[in-house]
């Protein structure tokens, strides 16, 4: 594969922040992601959280599965630390990563096939676990590296390419990481930037497991009549020697609706996705106010978005298991390996 290389030269007047990077410092290589994809603009408010936070790109570990949206870590802060895991596999690989070295920040960014499907366990344990971490989920409902089936985040009801109906029941991130633990949750949306950068931020800034679910329909592959979230889309294919897939220039949707405004989205395709921004006067810290919220927008055909709940006092997976303040990855031998007398009184308090 070829990469195209941004020019190193920064325009002057772009503003550093107190750490001395600009917004380019936060970049990474350019996408090849279709045009017009909402994932690109995840990775744009990242890079302007992290700015505005002013934190040091060689502090942050960003980890990824696999997937349109596990492309996206090279797409922004190519100067920090990154590891790209196997198939559903990103969160028990952060969550060894974390154990060893707590002084990084770790960002998962992760999809609807990758963290809903193969890898809903691993998912499941990281949020319970309270594992320090930023866990995005680029969720488009359709598994774009495949050419369009279903994920499990697909409404039931819609529509594929070729007709077929999905009659299976839509897996709920939001409300699973409500019910498993995690002391951070909301929902985004990637045409909505004013609201994601704060709701990253938020959640960089959180002392547990923070998950953000944000709402990037797919430019390619959802946009047929039935579907509920989607872009339009030009295809073009000679079946008889190869096939070529044209991916036409769409315009991303963008939009702010004030706090309490349902945004009726009308895409492309001529679907239409109901996204209601909470109130200003939401209480985010009642977890079980928010799953009610939640299951109530759910009937009335609407998704919320916004900071949904947050616990004030969250405590992540070192103090749970009692880990000392130091890295593990910088202790010696002697500490790692304190000896067979050690071992024999750990063994003895276990019987």
């Amino acid at each position: 594969m070829t990469y195209i290389a941004k020019p190193k030269l920064h325009h002057p007047s772009l503003v550093p922040n107190q750490v001395g990077y600009t917004r380019r410092d936060y970049e990474g290589r350019v996408s090849t992601l279709c045009a017009g994809c909402g994932h690109d603009s995840i990775s744009a408010a990242l890079i302007q959280a992290c700015w505005a936070l002013n934190i040091e790109p060689h502090r942050v570990a960003k980890l990824s599965g696999i997937g349109c949206s596990s492309k996206t870590p090279d797409y922004f802060l190519g100067a920090s630390h990154g590891f790209n895991t196997v198939h559903g596999r990103m969160p028990s690989v952060l969550t060894g990563a974390n154990l060893a070295n707590r002084e990084l920040l770790y960002l998962g960014v992760s999809g609807d096939g990758d963290s809903a499907s193969i890898g809903l366990g691993q998912f499941a344990h990281a949020m319970r676990r309270g594992v320090r971490m930023v866990y995005i989920v680029e969720n488009n409902g359709v598994y774009g590296l495949t050419k369009g089936q279903f994920s499990a985040t697909a409404d039931k009801g819609s529509k594929s390419k070729k007709g077929a109906v999905n009659n299976d029941s839509p897996v709920d991130l939001v409300a699973l990481a409500l019910q498993l633990g995690a002391s951070y949750v909301g929902r985004g949306f990637s045409g909505d930037k004013a609201q994601l950068v704060p709701l990253i931020e938020g959640a960089i800034r959180h002392g547990g497991a923070a998950f953000i679910d944000v709402i990037s329909p797919c430019v390619a592959f959802n946009n047929h009549p039935g579907s509920t979230r989607s872009y339009d889309q030009v295809r073009e294919h000679n079946e008889a020697v190869n096939r070529i897939d044209f991916i036409d220039l769409a315009p991303e949707v963008t939009a702010e609706p004030a706090p309490g405004q349902v945004l009726t989205l009308a895409q492309h395709d001529g679907s239409i996705m109901r996204l209601r921004k909470l109130h200003a006067d939401f209480d985010p810290t009642d977890r079980r106010t928010a799953m009610n919220h939640m299951q109530a927008m759910q009937a009335e055909g609407e998704i919320p978005t916004g900071l949904i709940y947050v616990d004030p006092m969250a405590s992540d997976l070192h103090q749970a298991m009692g880990t000392i303040p130091t890295a593990l990855n910088v202790l010696d031998e002697a500490a790692l390996c304190p000896g067979e007398a050690a071992l024999e009184k750990l063994n003895a308090s276990l019987r």
